[in-house]
């Protein structure tokens, strides 16, 4: 578990599924424009069950690292942040995204995340860059980043299929070295 300024973070667990099922449907037009297409049955407990399976797999091999959000308070889930991509030898690198509900979204918990995963990859995980991409037009995306001390490093054409079509995305990234706010 990753505390943060008035929530936490912690590994997905099949009892997350009715809150994560009802709080992707209810964000569901919300969230479409920057997101990969929804397969159909994506918000079913089996596809969460797999979904599950394929991330403790991920955790063991040392492959990425999926935590839900949780405002301290009631536990209720705001949304969620993955550490995917992990590279070890030369690079010691990993890729960072993350996602709100809607009724959750611009209100800072997405950033108080992020500040409290940037310790866990540099102290715990012992890597050296994190990154992350996000479309250009989604400001508030692009905020989440600048406050954390990430520095914009340019755009990758074609990077990934958001929504499906291939889509340019804006990359960040902030170095283990880099000052802290």
């Amino acid at each position: 578990m990753i505390l943060g300024r008035g929530l936490y973070l912690r590994a997905p667990q099949l009892t997350d599924f009715p809150q994560w099922s009802e709080l992707r449907e209810r964000s569901r037009a919300f969230l479409t424009p920057w997101e990969p297409t929804w397969g159909p049955d994506d918000l079913t407990k089996p596809s969460f069950r797999r979904r599950l399976r394929r991330y403790q797999r991920e955790i063991r091999e040392d492959q990425a690292y999926p935590f839900f959000i949780f405002r301290e308070e009631d536990d209720a889930l705001l949304g969620g942040c993955t550490l995917s991509g992990v590279q070890r030898g030369v690079q010691q690198s990993c890729t960072l995204g993350y996602w709100a509900g809607e009724d959750h979204a611009g209100r800072g918990h997405v950033t108080a995340a992020v500040r409290a995963l940037i310790p866990f990859v540099f102290e715990e995980l012992k890597l050296h860059r994190l990154q992350a991409a996000c479309l250009p037009e989604n400001e508030q995306s692009r905020a989440v980043l600048r406050k954390c001390g990430f520095t914009e490093e340019g755009i990758a054409r074609g990077f990934l299929r958001i929504n499906g079509a291939w889509r340019d995305h804006v990359v960040y990234a902030i170095l283990r070295d880099d000052p802290r706010r």
